[in-house]
């Protein structure tokens, strides 16, 4: 495990931002050094004063002790990754929560392929480097009635954290022993708000999503028949077959 830089709250971020002059939206940020969970956090914080039509809100913290992933899977949360959730409004009465996860992987697979980081996207939520998870990515939809108002997003990245055998973190794939936390945040901050302008063009999110898919083929869920991938939909589902039969597969739903 590197040793990563340390951070003392979300001012390095914020400055971050300023100076790369890439960030569009108003962010309100906070974080802590431990908490339960983000996702916790956050939505204390949205119930203590709700988010403004115009700003978006992330809850970062050093270290998550309840994290939850996809299907209430635990999260290992350590010291040394970069661990946030994140709040929007939800700016259309319809809207695909599996293509804005695919929009947020694409957009943050890029970043992470400009600093030449070999990254492919796990569909429908995880970032592998050589086949080993260096993201999670968790988005959701809060609705009112029927009506959705905001969209919530969970990523974890491992930056200088010890990872399970399945993981792989930025140090040890750069081979360096000490990462900015505070800049890989500000990356995915950046992918975030480049996530919400490509959803203007589901096409490119789906030919650059397919580009960076994982394998040709994936086992079924609850099932050892194995499925050819055909690419992906609008929606961001992953289109499959197995012989004369075709089918679309959604796990957010």
């Amino acid at each position: 495990m590197g040793a990563y830089l340390p951070w003392t709250g979300a001012a390095p971020i914020n400055f971050r931002l300023k100076r790369t002059g890439l960030g569009k939206q108003s962010w309100q940020l906070r974080w802590k050094p431990v908490c339960a969970s983000t996702e916790i956090e956050l939505s204390r914080w949205l119930k203590e004063r709700p988010l403004q039509k115009n700003n978006l809100r992330a809850f970062f913290s050093g270290k998550q002790l309840f994290g939850k992933g996809q299907r209430g899977r635990v999260w290992e949360s350590p010291k040394g990754g970069l661990w946030m959730s994140v709040a929007m409004h939800c700016e259309k009465e319809t809207f695909s929560i599996g293509l804005f996860g695919l929009a947020v992987a694409v957009a943050l697979a890029n970043r992470l392929e400009r600093d030449s980081i070999p990254v492919k996207i796990k569909w429908p939520n995880d970032l592998l480097v050589g086949g080993r998870k260096i993201v999670g990515i968790l988005p959701r939809v809060v609705y009112r009635g029927s009506n959705p108002i905001l969209i919530c997003l969970g990523v974890g990245l491992n930056v200088s954290n010890r990872v399970p055998k399945e993981g792989i973190s930025l140090s040890s794939i750069k081979g360096q022993t000490r990462i900015s936390i505070s800049h890989w945040s500000c990356e995915v901050l950046l992918a975030i708000e480049k996530a919400r302008l490509l959803l203007k063009t589901p096409t490119y999110i789906c030919k650059e999503g397919e580009r960076l898919l994982w394998a040709s083929h994936v086992k079924k869920s609850n099932s050892n028949e194995i499925w050819d991938i055909e690419g992906l939909d609008f929606d961001g589902q992953l289109k499959v077959k197995r012989a004369l039969f075709k089918e679309t597969w959604n796990r957010w739903e």
